[in-house]
């Protein structure tokens, strides 16, 4: 994926215009591809800058979801985790959790009971069972254990959110669609009737700038969808939700499998898992009134409030914000009318055709139900694709990373085979030893970096550690140190001089300190 190569394109007659890079914007770009449309994404900032690689990292069907009556939002949402756990296997991981019950719980055994049966029959299996108090002991030794009564264990999934998004990105543009990062939708072109054709663009890096026709534009810019809507004249809709999460050392909040707790105060679900060697912890949900120009970060109010669940679920771990070495803040967009609690917000979806198509609302797990709801709405500006349904990649691509396969640990094989080109495996076997070897305290190769650097599309230093990978994240301190350490190795990877690379670093720096780092 090369940005000018890409952006050499854009004059090319397209069907579809796709304004948004998130799961919802790379969703669509891939459906509509694979049914045969000439589709072009753009996105302003990076590929899941916003929400997409902020939440809280599951694929799940939401057992809260059943108690607040939203049956549609979970039974979607338990047929897409099916779906994406046989799809995308190794990015999208099964995980056990486990949901103690305590003896002054608001949800009794009976409730819970019901709700996984209906539950695990959406999923067409069951996946939980009864756990009395020493057997769920056991598999969380560290739980508070004063009126544990038992618990019930069910299984959901876990992903890299941001890998996902990128995935979903590459395979439509091996099938031929085209997607830019930076490239910010300034304005709409206009027929004298007034019908939206396209749109004006304008490259963040270079300035230049760029007419874009289509057939139809469709809005998917999640938490941004009521300011591009504005340009049209179109009232807000939205309501801005903000999530904030912790994420802990694994060795500090040991866990083999993931936690849902109730919150002391006001019981909402919360849940603690174990995601790329740490302990991830969410999440807030309160109202977001911020410019989003500016990257949402936790308020120390929400950081206390997250550890206090866990104070009152692990007392003997002795947790305090000094445990805690990142956080991050997503922005959801939900179609409420602002008069209930945020967590009781609907989590559906929308597409409203108000000249452009907007898709917003939702949830990470259901991004293909969204971008088939809004194809089916477009029918009656695309009334047939430019070209045939796209044939599934090369059987012979498959084949060829199958036979390479007895060439690598089956983890390492599975890692790579999911989360990039198949393409990396010839390149992986021909790197020198050194290069294969992990980053300290991931499991991230260099050859990995070198891959990623060379194929996907990496402007800034925040692109490559806090979403392209997560080292930004797993390293101490934001991974800055290992930026020190590195330094030439890295410059030279991407082909920076020193003032750009001091330039880079100076603005991780100012991103990290002011998104990212935990609150004092």
């Amino acid at each position: 994926m090369n940005r000018e190569e890409a952006w050499l394109r854009l004059n090319e007659p397209w069907d579809l215009i796709i304004i948004g890079g998130g799961i919802t914007g790379a969703g669509l770009l891939e459906e509509a591809t694979r049914q045969g449309f000439r589709a072009v994404l753009l996105e302003q900032r990076d590929f899941a800058w916003g929400t997409s690689s902020r939440s809280g990292k599951m694929v799940h069907g939401g057992l809260r979801y059943l108690r607040q009556r939203q049956i549609r939002t979970t039974w979607h949402s338990v047929r897409e985790r099916e779906r994406l756990l046989c799809a995308f296997p190794g990015l999208i991981q099964p995980l056990r959790f486990l949901m103690p019950l305590y003896r002054d719980d608001p949800i009794g055994r009976a409730a819970m009971a019901v709700g996984l049966w209906i539950y695990d029959g959406f999923a067409g299996r069951q996946n939980h069972q009864y756990l009395p108090r020493e057997a769920l002991l056991i598999l969380a030794p560290h739980l508070w254990p004063e009126g544990l009564r038992g618990g019930y264990r069910y299984q959901d999934a876990v992903t890299d959110d941001a890998r996902l998004v990128l995935r979903l990105i590459l395979d439509a543009v091996r099938r031929g669609a085209a997607a830019l990062n930076y490239v910010r939708v300034e304005g709409f072109l206009q027929t004298r009737s007034g019908a939206i054709e396209g749109v004006m663009a304008r490259d963040q890096i270079s300035g230049r700038e760029v007419e874009v026709r289509a057939r139809s534009v469709v809005n998917a810019t999640g938490a941004w969808a009521d300011q591009l809507r504005g340009k049209l004249q179109r009232p807000p809709r939205l309501r801005l939700l903000r999530g904030s999460h912790l994420l802990l050392p694994g060795w500090r909040l040991p866990l083999a499998q993931g936690l849902i707790l109730l919150h002391p105060h006001d019981h909402r679900p919360l849940y603690v898992l174990p995601w790329e060697g740490m302990t991830l912890v969410g999440t807030t949900d309160v109202d977001h009134d911020q410019d989003l120009e500016i990257e949402p970060a936790i308020q120390p109010e929400e950081l206390d409030y997250l550890l206090l669940a866990l104070r009152r679920a692990f007392p003997h771990l002795d947790l305090s914000a000094s445990d805690v070495t990142a956080t991050f803040s997503g922005v959801r967009a939900v179609i409420g009318t602002g008069r209930q609690p945020p967590s009781r917000e609907p989590r559906d979806h929308a597409v409203w055709d108000e000249g452009i198509l907007t898709v917003t609302g939702g949830k990470l797990t259901t991004f293909r139900v969204m971008a088939r709801d809004a194809l089916r709405a477009l029918r009656r500006r695309l009334p047939a694709p430019s070209s045939p349904p796209a044939e599934p990649v090369k059987p012979e691509v498959h084949e060829a990373a199958q036979a390479m396969a007895e060439q690598f640990d089956p983890t390492l094989w599975l890692r790579l085979t999911s989360r990039y080109d198949p393409e990396v495996l010839p390149m992986f076997l021909q790197a020198p030893t050194e290069e294969q070897e992990s980053i300290p305290r991931t499991d991230l190769r260099w050859v990995e970096l070198q891959w990623i650097l060379t194929h996907e599309a990496v402007v800034h230093l925040d692109d490559l550690l806090l979403r392209r990978t997560r080292l930004g994240f797993q390293l101490p301190n934001g991974a800055l140190p290992f930026l020190e350490r590195y330094g030439p190795r890295l410059r030279m990877m991407l082909g920076w001089d020193e003032g750009q690379w001091n330039q880079e670093v100076a603005r991780y720096r100012r991103i990290w300190e002011s998104a990212y780092r935990p609150p004092t």
